[in-house]
């Protein structure tokens, strides 16, 4: 199976199965000298991890990751990391029917046209379990953004038809709500409408909005490698995610020109910036110096507890109820996977734009 590496100078390859023996990640492109302990990228998994509220699956994983490799006294050498968090609670008897027939939502049928044969137990490589490794690697390039002053901040905006009022949002409670949501009283409209639907034996889908400050402008590329484009394919890579916006994403479309162009001035520090920001940061295919917004559209827990028709291998329609340990919403954990790959595109990008210009190689190297 190709298709598990990400990057091209900050370089991520994701590991293992979610009821093998253990899930992880290598990550090759790390400077050396970057403050990184086990606890720090464990605060990052902790955000992630399973069984912490009555809306997550109530597998019981502690994920704690162990470092192997790429860090010495606590700090980076420039070796490959390697991470790895060891599967403790797998039931992949749980999963033993699986085999004989597809479920709606999942990648069975997919999976078995492609390989000819595939790992049931959970959904092997295809499950949300897979993105461990990808936030372990994430704790990491925000440690690298940290360094430069750059702050990614996610959060849940939308669960349902239950939205945030950016009015009442206060950033420092976003980890308070079991949903991720820096709104209360938004958080708490929501939790009764899961309830509803996990009474129905029924899930539900929403939105994920990521907010980053700090990042210079002329990141990017501008024709097929556009930061905007990378950043889409990152988040489209999750799962669960079936839709991107950067900026004001599909609302521009009703708008003109007038209404959507953002326009320049020099503020009284004679630096440039903009009188809104519709573009969400990026132009081009590069950033512009302001924040960059995007959102993610994550959708429904595809295991559902109630009756849905499908088929089996020996080609018979049947109906089935989905057994097992399931989360009946996956955006709240699903916060901090976006986070990840959104920082880890953009130390990728950062890096490489250190060669764009001649002056900069120059100014490196002949200090």
């Amino acid at each position: 199976m190709s298709g598990s590496v990400y990057g091209t100078s900050f370089i991520i390859s994701t590991w293992g199965e979610s009821h093998g023996e253990g899930i992880g990640v290598v990550v090759d492109g790390c400077p050396a000298g970057l403050t990184l302990s086990e606890e720090m990228i464990q605060e990052y998994l902790n955000r992630r991890k399973p069984g912490q509220t009555m809306y997550s699956t109530p597998r019981k994983e502690d994920d704690r990751l162990k470092i192997l490799s790429g860090v010495f006294e606590g700090l980076t050498t420039g070796t490959p990391i390697s991470l790895v968090v060891y599967n403790e609670n797998q039931r992949p008897y749980d999963y033993s029917e699986i085999a004989k027939y597809y479920r709606p939502g999942h990648a069975d049928y997919t999976y078995d046209q492609k390989y000819g044969f595939r790992d049931y137990r959970g959904g092997g490589r295809s499950s949300g379990r897979e993105t461990t490794g990808r936030v372990a690697a994430g704790a990491i390039a925000a440690a690298i953004l940290k360094e430069l002053g750059i702050a990614v901040y996610t959060y849940t905006k939308s669960i349902g038809p239950v939205s945030i009022d950016y009015k009442k949002c206060r950033k420092d409670l976003t980890h308070s709500s079991p949903l991720n949501m820096p709104d209360m009283e938004a958080s708490a409209k929501a939790e009764a409408y899961i309830q509803e639907q996990m009474e129905d034996h029924n899930s539900v889908g929403g939105v994920i909005e990521c907010v980053v400050t700090g990042v210079p402008a002329g990141i990017g590329q501008p024709v097929f490698d556009k930061l905007d484009a990378v950043l889409a394919k990152a988040i489209m890579s999750i799962g669960a995610v079936k839709g991107v916006e950067i900026g004001d994403g599909f609302a521009v479309a009703q708008k003109t020109g007038f209404e959507n162009n953002d326009s320049f001035y020099y503020d009284s520090n004679k630096e440039l910036t903009k009188l809104s920001n519709h573009a969400g940061g990026i132009l081009g295919g590069m950033s512009d110096g302001s924040e960059i917004i995007l959102r993610a559209a994550v959708k429904p827990t595809a295991s559902i507890a109630r009756p849905q028709r499908t088929v089996n291998k020996d080609k018979e329609n049947i109906e089935i109820e989905i057994q097992g340990r399931h989360d009946p919403i996956i955006v709240p954990r699903a916060v901090v996977v976006v986070e990840s790959m959104v920082a880890i595109t953009l130390v990728d990008y950062l890096f490489q734009g250190m060669t764009a210009r001649m002056d900069k190689i120059k100014e490196f190297y002949q200090q």
